[in-house]
């Protein structure tokens, strides 16, 4: 247990001294949160009610897609991979190091996002924050578990920025957290459903429990999990 928390808490010192991973999980989701707050407020004063949805699930978006399989390209794509065969440590754990790691991060921009935006921007708090952050951490984990997808089956970080805004790009645009996807025509509003930040938007924006608009993310979650087991299997036989 002891090695474990190690893992973790080394995990976490690198991902500080990545700049690639950092940008991606602190400097540009809370750029953007800052510049975009400012301009959906000013424009239409009813962006605020749900402001912090919005900014998080893109934080979240960003975070897990292009941040998350950095760490795990750099793993399993390399030679480390053979220091942990050599010293007889299960390949799994550099991948649940790496997604505590991320969701801790994540987490911590997430909670900035939902304390400054009422200060900032006058921002409507959810009715019932305990519901939110629920919510709010099974979404970051389905996000995750795709991205650790990309992390093992990419082997360069340079495609790896390619397939990441195949994902990312999407979300953003076809989700409704940049404007109500109303506006889209129905085929894009039907591929919008293809993606977890859609449903994560649902989620998160409602005030009553609904077990229905969890099904898709639970499905996304394990279909995740079992693409990831089978490539973690042919990894240890390589």
């Amino acid at each position: 247990m002891g090695a474990f928390i190690y893992g973790v808490a080394l995990q976490w010192k690198l991902d500080l001294r990545n700049k690639g991973v950092l940008i991606t999980y602190y400097l540009v989701p809370l750029l953007f949160f800052a510049f975009i707050g400012t301009i959906f407020t000013s424009i239409n004063p009813e962006a605020k009610e749900t402001l912090i949805q919005s900014m998080t699930i893109f934080a979240i978006t960003m975070g897990a897609f292009l941040g998350s399989p950095i760490p795990l390209v750099e793993l399993y794509s390399s030679e480390i991979k053979k220091a942990y065969k050599v010293g007889k440590i299960p390949l799994w754990t550099g991948i649940v190091n790496n997604l505590i790691s991320a969701f801790v991060h994540l987490f911590l921009t997430s909670i900035i996002i939902f304390l400054v935006a009422p200060i900032a921007f006058d921002a409507t708090r959810p009715d019932n924050i305990l519901f939110y952050f629920v919510s709010l951490a099974i979404f970051l984990i389905v996000c995750l578990s795709v991205g650790t997808v990309l992390g093992l089956y990419i082997k360069s970080t340079s495609k790896l920025t390619m397939f990441s805004q195949i994902l990312f790009l999407p979300s953003l645009m076809l989700s409704g957290i940049m404007f109500p996807v109303e506006l889209l025509p129905k085929g894009l509003q039907t591929a919008g459903f293809l993606f977890p930040a859609t449903w994560g938007l649902k989620i998160m924006t409602r005030l009553q429990v609904d077990l229905l608009l969890y099904l898709p993310l639970i499905g996304f979650f394990v279909l995740a999990c079992i693409i990831n087991f089978i490539k973690l299997a042919r990894i240890g036989i390589d």
